[in-house]
């Protein structure tokens, strides 16, 4: 039973992690209008939470090498809640409002680099061989669970005002404080305890030696993310100016892709566990989805088509993303991990945080956008079947251990 809260508590971080953007992602045009911004400052909203993440990550997962997971989780809550604060509290100085909320957003931003990464390498240390793949793969469920419900939150919430969707995210951040706090042990840091430059000199020379094995995995997670935070994004103003949807239901209209890909995560994460041939064939099979969906988008884009096409693509990425996951916790040592996971979480966050600007450019030129999109996917692709078929075995992988002087 204490496996299971712990479990609960653990998921509570993706699940906060998303909905700190993907609440947001409906009533951008609700906030652009009420605050008088242009596309750059809206699309800054949400990058203002995913930059100081990216940046913060690798230091977060250093010091949760050195002093523990759970220590650097409950901090790093403790910021997300203060920033929910601020960001609520933007609207009361209406002169100022942007920059308050911006500086609410940056320090929900620091406290965000401590959630799903963390939750991930706290996985690794904890559980071993079949178990771990279907906790990292559960934790990518609550993930896709909340891209699922939080536009539907953030659309629903928003009908009244759209800064009350700050109330829900710290109320969410303080029932995952308390169920870490007593359902999680603290995983001790390790004993051989380096300096900073040390440490970066000696992680750094970890992963440049497995650059072939990893680099691939950290890329595709990016790009993964990069594709459905600005897709979400497109589709947010797509369905308000253009179908004129709002409310409740523009929040549905994010379901059925977002569900798909929930639902190819939980399947993955469950069955894949140390079968690395399965892995294989499951990202085959998620990036040629993503391959052949965004080719089609190229030629026909209406929307009954974009909605079909991204409920297959983000499936595709359901199938990828647990195997990504598994293979790189898997490759890291007990000693390495932290930074090793901290790195493609920083990866994944880019992905996220330049999303939103980059297709708010693209978006100019919608047929332009499934170009772009396609080769973006063609690359990350086609790098990944490239190594995962050449060089990844996570069964004998060689550890490089850090040594203490």
């Amino acid at each position: 039973m204490k496996e299971k809260l712990m479990m609960i508590s653990l998921g509570l971080l993706p699940l906060i992690m998303v909905l700190g953007n993907s609440t947001l992602i409906p009533l951008l045009p609700n906030i652009q209008q009420s605050l008088g911004l242009n596309e750059l400052q809206t699309g800054f909203i949400l990058s203002a939470f995913t930059i100081p993440a990216a940046i913060l990550i690798p230091i977060a997962g250093i010091l949760s090498d050195r002093y523990g997971r759970k220590k650097l989780i409950l901090i790093s809550l403790t910021f997300i809640m203060v920033g929910s604060v601020i960001s609520f509290l933007s609207m009361a100085i209406p002169n100022e409002a942007f920059s308050i909320l911006i500086g609410g957003r940056v320090i929900q931003g620091m406290g965000a680099a401590g959630t799903t990464t963390l939750a991930m390498a706290l996985v690794g240390d904890v559980f071993h061989n079949d178990k771990r793949a279907t906790a990292l793969g559960l934790l990518e469920v609550y993930n896709g669970v909340g891209k699922v419900i939080a536009p539907i939150i953030g659309a629903t919430v928003g009908l009244v005002i759209w800064s009350a969707v700050f109330i829900v995210y710290p109320l969410v951040a303080l029932m995952a404080f308390l169920g870490i706090s007593r359902y999680v042990e603290n995983v001790k840091g390790s004993e051989n305890v380096l300096g900073i430059r040390a440490y970066f000199q000696q992680a750094f020379r970890i992963v440049y030696q497995r650059k072939k094995e990893l680099f691939p995995l950290f890329f595709i997670g990016g790009v993964g993310l990069f594709i459905v935070f600005g897709v979400l994004y497109f589709l947010s103003f797509l369905i308000q100016e253009t179908y004129h949807i709002d409310g409740f239901f523009k929040g549905t209209a994010f379901f059925f892709p977002l569900s798909a890909m929930t639902l190819a995560s939980y399947w993955s994460g469950k069955r894949i566990k140390n079968d690395e041939a399965l892995m294989k064939k499951l990202m085959l099979l998620g990036t040629s989805l993503l391959f052949v969906t965004f080719g089609l988008l190229i030629f026909v884009h209406s929307l009954s088509v974009l909605m079909f096409s991204l409920t297959l693509a983000f499936g595709g990425l359901g199938f990828v993303l647990p195997c990504v996951n598994m293979m790189i916790t898997s490759t890291a040592s007990d000693a390495e991990r932290g930074f090793v996971v901290s790195l493609y979480g920083t990866t994944r966050f880019l992905g996220v945080a330049l999303g939103p600007i980059v297709y708010g450019i693209w978006m100019m030129n919608e047929k332009s956008m499934y170009v772009y999109s396609f080769l973006t996917l063609l690359i990350a692709g086609g790098w990944l079947i490239l190594r995962i078929f050449s060089s990844v075995d996570i069964g004998k992988r060689k550890v490089v251990k850090m040594k203490s002087k």
